[in-house]
């Protein structure tokens, strides 16, 4: 790989990383900052910013990848986040639509583009684009489960110890106890969760069947000196 090309996947890694920072800094100077790292789409986009900022950084000094389990589970899970935004969140159609998003402005309104559209956006033209396919397995998509289940775990723990009329009680309309019982929540993250999980072994076999990027990185061969026979030299 050329020097230039080289550079691509740096840069735009590191900008991916940039846009999830610029995002999750924004919405913590507008906003209560327990209530913002409270959400699921923080949470995310905190991991973006680690795995791209540190993918990026082994680009650079031609050091191999962030493992695939991680840097897979990272695609899906800033995949889903903007799923779950455009579909669910912000769709008049759906019975989850939250209509103050409606009204957001100004930095706010840039936050939440960056957050929801830019980084899922990224992140998928990277493993389109610049990296190598087959390295993911059908074991990480069950792996990758354990990240909204501590979610969701997390946010109802959160709900429950909350006061009843405390502001943003449920980070998620699609949890939200107190209004729709237990039984509904319950039912709504094994949706999710299923949902999870299918895109999942989708994302596993579209990186079994897909081409080599021209800009992915190549394998590194070893390099030897003699032959794998015994000798001193090796």
């Amino acid at each position: 790989m050329t020097a230039p090309s080289r550079l691509v996947p740096v840069v735009f890694r590191a900008l991916v990383c940039a846009a999830a920072v610029v995002g999750v800094v924004i919405d913590c100077v507008y906003g209560s900052v327990p209530v913002v790292l409270s959400y699921f789409t923080i949470w995310t986009n905190i991991l973006v910013a680690v795995v791209f900022g540190s993918s990026a950084a082994r680009a650079w000094r031609r050091r191999p990848d962030v493992a695939p389990l991680y840097r897979g589970g990272v695609l899906l899970f800033v995949l889903i986040t903007g799923l779950v935004f455009h579909l669910i969140l912000d769709n008049p159609s759906s019975p989850f639509d939250v209509a103050e998003l409606d009204r957001l402005t100004g930095a706010r309104a840039v936050a939440n583009q960056l957050l929801h559209t830019v980084t899922p956006a990224g992140a998928l033209l990277d493993f389109l684009l610049l990296t190598s396919p087959r390295t993911l397995r059908p074991r990480h998509a069950a792996q990758w489960l354990a990240y909204p289940l501590t979610y969701v775990t997390f946010a109802l723990l959160r709900g429950a110890l909350l006061a009843p009329d405390s502001a943003r009680r449920y980070t998620y309309p699609f949890i939200d106890a107190a209004r729709y019982g237990y039984a509904r929540v319950a039912l709504n993250a094994l949706v999710l969760g299923a949902a999870f999980y299918a895109l999942g072994l989708a994302l596993v076999a579209a990186d079994r069947f897909r081409p080599t990027p021209p800009l992915a990185p190549r394998p590194l061969r070893e390099n030897r000196i003699s032959s794998p026979a015994r000798g001193p030299l090796k």
